[in-house]
């Protein structure tokens, strides 16, 4: 093996475990600095902040979930965008552009949940 390629590996490895000593140093500091108080109420399932009831069939609107679809569509879309633009736009313009296409498909399907009242809280 040359000797760059096992200086690599050697990096890698050295990050590695920088990366598992800070997360354990992390999880001590945790340990040892964090209150404890118990309570009957912390060993009870919780979700969103909601104490459970004794009926678990409850309808859920399925607006919250169109809503939660479309943000995170349009969100990691739009993190994306901003570097692949910077990039393409220098070594290859008919990318871009096939991604300007791309982003009037996503506009289109943003106006329509919006027409459809999809974003409109009520």
């Amino acid at each position: 093996m040359p000797q760059g390629v096992t200086a690599n590996y050697l990096v890698v490895f050295l990050a590695a475990v920088v990366g598992f000593l800070a997360i354990a140093l992390m999880f001590a500091a945790n340990y040892l600095l964090a209150p404890r108080r118990a309570s009957p109420l912390k060993g009870l399932p919780v979700e969103c902040g909601i104490p459970p009831v004794p009926f678990a069939w409850t309808q859920i609107n399925i607006r919250y979930y169109a809503f939660a679809i479309l943000f995170l569509i349009f969100d990691v879309e739009a993190v994306f965008l901003f570097p692949w633009a910077v990039l393409f736009l220098k070594a290859a313009p008919v990318v871009f552009y096939e991604m300007l296409v791309f982003l009037g498909i996503l506009l289109f399907g943003l106006v329509y949940g919006w027409r459809k009242g999809m974003l409109v809280w009520r």
